[in-house]
């Protein structure tokens, strides 16, 4: 398939790209500096735009079968944090426009604030709060991809991430907002290759997925 891919210089996001060019994918990374994507390939053309532009985001999106989006944004104890829903407002507007209508996104276990009560005491009065911004402006994302009636969204939910590479171990899912008696751990590899693996599926479009693996 033809991925343009939102975050592809993030840590998750190099996962991705690694993957998908050996599952024989054509990626358009679309990053803000070029120079710190370092992999070469047949099938990879970095591109730099703004994230926050549907006008910027749209010649890239030309032709695309799927975007796909890593973006991270860095929790904020002073000011809310925006970006999560002004990218996915300029993405949704490119998308329109170039005519492509599915889109793959990432946020986290526990975005809506109720679903923190069920997590761990350290999560739940520790964590949560340091990270709650971040959490917020994802779970706003979320509802307003839920309004999006003409793109074909999921939404990816993984637990604390690892910086590791990606294992054989099963995926379980959860339609919600954290798998139920599961580790809250998962490694960054595994992240992108439940994201790819969704590009073979219409389990989980329109629609929210926790995961972890077994």
């Amino acid at each position: 398939m033809k991925i343009a891919l939102l975050g592809a210089t993030g840590q998750t996001g190099q996962f991705l790209v690694k993957q998908a060019l050996e599952q024989g994918h054509t990626v358009t990374a679309i990053v803000r500096n070029p120079a710190k994507l370092t992999v070469h390939h047949d099938n990879l053309k970095v591109v730099s735009a703004d994230i926050f532009s549907a006008d910027s985001l749209k010649p890239h999106f030309k032709d695309q079968d799927v975007v796909m989006s890593c973006l991270g944004f860095p929790a904020s104890v002073f000011s809310g944090v925006t970006g999560y829903t002004m990218s996915m407002a300029a993405v949704v507007g490119a998308m329109r426009e170039a005519r492509v209508n599915r889109v793959i996104t990432m946020t986290s276990w526990y975005t809506d604030p109720n679903s923190g009560t069920q997590s761990p005491f350290l999560i739940r009065f520790l964590l949560l709060p340091m990270i709650r911004s971040v959490l917020s402006n994802m779970y706003e994302m979320e509802r307003f991809l839920q309004k999006t009636e003409d793109i074909n969204w999921t939404v990816v939910r993984p637990p604390g991430l690892k910086n590791l590479g990606a294992s054989a171990q099963e995926f379980l899912t959860h339609e919600g907002y954290f798998v139920p008696d599961s580790s809250g751990q998962v490694g960054r590899g595994d992240v992108a290759r439940f994201m790819l693996s969704l590009l073979n599926s219409n389990a989980w479009v329109k629609k929210g997925v926790a995961f972890t693996t077994k």
